[in-house]
């Protein structure tokens, strides 16, 4: 509950800081510290040394899962703030209402990890999503940044309507939004003969295949992810993905029985077609923003995985994914925001002029790929090992695909090498300063190091 309330309160802060100060410095760092008090309190739940104590009806439950699941997230968005604080600066002169959206999305993952009905899920999804339909078309004055808000804001009402439906559906078959009865009142539905409680489940199903970006449900993705200021779009593609990532597994895990053996076909499907749009589209891009953008479809192919299996493996699976995605990414947009040219062209020569960030930016983009002693790679074995334990020799054939799809994805995350390092040119790229690089650098340690010992994350999980 501690990091509920809190996060709410830091949006607050932020809003009334706005008032005080118009220094954008002052702001920024008004923000980090109260993420730094979001992280500590939310720590001290996990760890059940203090906690708020609120009567949640058991529209909410607190588990360790959950609540370090939010430290890994919290601890992903101080790192986007000490690094691309600045640039939020940049965007317009609501820096102040910029952060306090941002941690008031903060609100909704917080609620989406430990939700435990339907309607709070519901709920923890719109308090995540409509300050993302503002941050995307924060700037105003790019006609690609209204674009895309406009576009991010009809699709995402669009696909809360059909999780309403659904909702409203299990609920017909159920008599209730708790999630414990679900199960055993849908089976009961379907032996006699209703088909009510699995197609809301369907319903669902497709509305959060939309909020994680997964196939055939992505066509928002490249034009959101383009058209949004980069330093948002870097949020986006990694918190926010993640936590949506979280609300589907909670849900269907337990859940999937109630479609009966439509589960085994449809999510093969699904992760086959996310894997191929993802990895086949970002071939073919020519701007490294957009290539990004379909690389976040392919990982999301790679995280549909914790959502099919169902065992202990699963949970430090998606642990061990979302820190590493989400630390590769915002390295990557963090610099991408620098360049002065997105196009692959425009990293040309980078290696020349910024060794270090050249370097750094190497790491990240091999552990997206999955190369080993990174955090990818390791990341990308633990969930291919939960759908071989979960399946056996039947899911062999789609751990083999999903490898393939990954070798694929090496070519386009070495286009960006080859540039750097390979070809002559001049890369244009603002100024950094040393507290940038010493920023990124710990994102590339914390990659290495996680790449070589995972246990180091896990262990404090088990702790």
């Amino acid at each position: 509950m501690n990091a509920i309330i809190f996060s709410a309160l830091a949006g607050v802060v932020m809003m009334f800081s706005g008032i005080f100060t118009k220094n954008k410095s002052i702001i920024t760092n008004i923000a980090r510290i109260a993420l730094v008090v979001l992280i500590v309190v939310n720590l001290l739940d996990t760890y059940g040394i203090w906690m708020i104590s609120v009567d949640t009806k058991n529209l909410l439950s607190f588990n360790k899962f959950g609540l370090f699941f939010n430290t890994i997230l919290f601890i992903s968005t101080f790192l986007f703030f000490i690094l691309s604080g600045s640039d939020v600066e940049k965007v317009g002169n609501y820096v102040a209402e910029y952060f306090a959206l941002i941690f008031f999305s903060l609100c909704g993952v917080a609620v989406l990890t430990s939700y435990n009905s339907l309607l709070m899920m519901f709920l923890g999804v719109e308090i995540m999503s409509i300050p993302l339909y503002i941050l995307t078309g924060a700037d105003k004055k790019n006609l690609k940044s209204n674009e895309a808000a406009l576009k991010y804001f009809l699709m995402g009402t669009f696909s809360t309507g059909i999780m309403l439906m659904g909702i409203t559906l299990v609920y017909g078959a159920t008599g209730n939004f708790n999630l414990p009865p679900i199960s055993s009142s849908v089976t009961g539905a379907v032996s006699s003969n209703t088909i009510i409680g699995p197609l809301g489940l369907l319903l669902i199903f497709v509305s959060l295949c939309f909020k994680v970006s997964a196939a055939p449900f992505h066509f928002w993705t490249p034009d959101v992810y383009d058209g949004s200021p980069s330093v948002f779009t870097s949020f986006m593609a990694t918190i926010i993905k993640v936590a949506g990532f979280f609300a589907f597994i909670k849900l269907f895990q337990e859940r999937s029985s109630d479609l009966g053996i439509s589960w085994k076909i449809i999510m093969p499907v699904i992760i086959i077609a996310t894997l191929f749009v993802g990895n086949i589209t970002a071939v073919f891009q020519q701007s490294v923003k957009r290539m990004l953008a379909y690389s976040s479809i392919a990982q999301a192919g790679f995280m549909l995985f914790a959502v099919y299996t169902n065992n202990d493996i699963t949970k430090e699976a998606i642990l061990l994914y979302a820190a590493a995605y989400s630390i590769a990414t915002i390295g990557i947009f963090s610099i991408l925001i620098k360049m002065k040219d997105y196009t692959f062209n425009g990293y040309n020569g980078l290696a020349k002029r910024e060794p270090f960030i050249a370097a750094v930016n190497t790491i990240f983009l091999l552990s997206l790929a999955g190369i080993p002693i990174t955090a990818g790679f390791f990341a990308k074995y633990y969930m291919l090992a939960s759908a071989i334990k979960a399946g056996g020799q039947s899911v062999l054939w789609l751990v083999v695909i999903a490898v393939l799809f990954a070798a694929v994805s090496v070519y386009y995350y070495f286009r960006v090498i080859q540039a750097m390092y390979f070809k002559e040119g001049d890369a244009e790229i603002e100024h950094v300063n040393n507290r940038f690089k010493f920023g990124l650098l710990i994102l590339a340690a914390l990659i290495i190091i996680i790449g070589i010992l995972p246990s180091v994350l896990l262990k404090w999980y088990y702790f």
